[in-house]
């Protein structure tokens, strides 16, 4: 998260001084901002221009392409017509993409929910491209055209926002575009939002310190992170290190001084204010704010896909099954002949995993392991202490003495999960879900285990592209519980899509 600025000078406890606009750190704030407005513009200017491309490209695609030959386009492909289209329907577009939001902060580089606000923003365009033809009847343009402009200018930006995002990703984890933050509340849940935050650079948030009220200025909380001061002292230590962010653990605050923070930063327009919900593990569970009359109430739901997501979650894992299995059967023929010529022992591994509800159920593998392999590993572990310390991290070795010549290929290529799409067959996975777990991991996931029961486990998931065996225990769970409470279809297909490099390149897999 890059380097963390420690002043030797916060000793004590001094009176709240006047927030000076004119200080070094607060330039380079105001700095740190211009960069992001850089960004934002320069999205404007690449959505212009991939939306008039999009147009450019149907327009070509229907009265030039291959499709050109499939209809009478006479009189309705007029090129200086749909020129003159695009310069109406650009401008169309970037409305569009300012009214949902696709330029939020608060959304922008996000995934799923950016593209789902450029998918909206498109598809509305469309529509109302529709009405006009239907109020003017002397307007014609092109149903091929229409089609094929929505579908490019949907692929398109969201082909620019994917770049991008990378961009600014890899940009993150360099230490740029960074929100410089502070955590109110040294407290176990301040830790935890911390330790998240900081594990997560694509966030753009950079964890400088925390406020606290107890602990003293200068003691470590976490490895290089520090208290900086108390919450008297919020909005002068926000001035003098370029603090935009204030997230606030308010479990770790007492109500008075919380009060008395919000009433120092309300007139700060630099200075954001986030609250938690006070027990952490309701952040990665169903949270909604609800009004009810003028008061605004917190409503904890437990999480689980019901209605139409279910239907379209189980109709897609359905029928990539069973496309997946008459597509691989070739490759699992000959895997099943390789092992039998090669390895005596059952071909199939049966684990004992738990599912929705806490049903247990056997999850299908080929064998990648030696048959007595709990007996090598335990002996493996006791005269490796390096490897133990590897097994507690990560409950994986790289080096692992029980995995076989040909387990070791299926591995690497992640093909000794292909049977698993007989589970999904079964009803008891999903193509993209949380991670397996066996009944010993369940407590591991501590107070989210109430939220692992709900979701089938899934033939791949955030888990295996965000690193595999590469990514900590700790992270794994963290990344089940993003996906249980931000399940969507764009998700799922993002999931998928992203699968194959991961497994064509073998990133993380051993």
């Amino acid at each position: 998260m890059g380097t963390r600025i420690l002043d030797t000078s916060m000793g004590s406890r001094s009176n709240v001084l006047p927030f000076n606009p004119g200080h070094l750190m607060y330039r380079v704030r105001q700095n740190s901002s211009s960069k992001l407005r850089m960004v934002q513009a320069s999205l404007v200017v690449i959505d212009m221009l991939m939306v008039a491309l999009a147009f450019w490209a149907a327009y070509n695609m229907r009265f030039e392409g291959f499709t050109a030959v499939l209809f009478d386009a006479e009189g309705i492909s007029d090129v200086e017509f749909y020129q003159q289209t695009v310069f109406f329907l650009v401008p169309l577009w970037l409305g569009l993409f300012l009214i949902f939001k696709a330029y939020d902060r608060s959304i922008l580089f996000s995934g799923h929910q950016e593209y789902t606000s450029i998918f909206n923003a498109s598809t509305v365009g469309i529509m109302l491209v529709i009405v006009l033809i239907f109020l003017d009847m002397n307007l014609v343009i092109a149903r091929g055209w229409l089609i094929l402009a929505w579908l490019f200018s949907v692929s398109f930006v969201w082909l620019d926002r994917f770049i991008i995002r990378r961009v600014v990703y890899e940009a993150r984890r360099r230490g740029h575009f960074l929100t410089p933050t502070y955590i109110v509340g040294a407290n176990p849940e301040g830790i935890a939002i911390a330790g998240h935050l900081m594990s997560a650079p694509q966030h753009g948030i950079n964890v400088i310190g925390f406020l606290d009220d107890m602990l003293g200025a200068g003691e470590a909380v976490m490895p290089d992170v520090v208290v900086h001061g108390s919450t008297e002292r919020a909005e002068e230590l926000c001035g003098k290190f370029g603090v935009e962010r204030l997230i606030v653990a308010t479990s770790g605050v007492e109500r008075e001084h919380l009060q008395a923070m919000f009433k120092r930063f309300v007139n700060v327009d630099d200075v954001s204010v986030w609250l938690s919900s006070g027990m952490y593990e309701m952040l990665t569970t169903g949270v909604r704010v609800q009004d009810i009359g003028s008061m605004a109430m917190i409503s904890v739901n437990r999480v689980r896909l019901n209605g139409i997501n279910m239907v379209v979650k189980t109709v897609i894992d359905y029928v990539g099954a069973v496309l997946g299995l008459l597509a691989l059967s070739p490759i699992l023929l000959g895997i099943i002949l390789i092992m039998k010529r090669t390895d005596p022992g059952p071909i199939i591994y049966r684990r004992r995993v738990v599912g929705v509800g806490g049903k247990q159920f056997d999850a299908f593998k080929f064998r990648t392991m030696v048959v007595n392999s709990a007996e090598v590993l335990a002996e493996h572990l006791a005269n490796n202490p390096e490897a133990k310390a590897e097994w507690d991290k990560y409950e994986k070795l790289r080096d692992d003495p029980r995995v076989t010549r040909i387990g070791d290929f299926l591995r690497k290529t992640s093909l000794d999960e292909l049977p698993q799409l007989i589970n999904v067959l079964r009803g008891e996975m999903s193509l993209v879900g949380p991670r397996m777990i066996t009944l010993d991991e369940v407590e591991r996931y501590g107070q989210w285990d109430m939220n692992i029961h709900t979701v089938k486990p899934g033939l791949t998931g955030l888990w295996q592209i965000s690193g595999r065996s590469e990514v900590s225990y700790a992270e794994r769970v963290r990344l089940d519980m993003h996906y249980i409470r931000n399940y969507s279809f764009w998700l799922d297909l993002q999931i998928l899509v992203w699968t194959v490099p991961v497994v064509v390149f073998r990133k993380g897999a051993y």
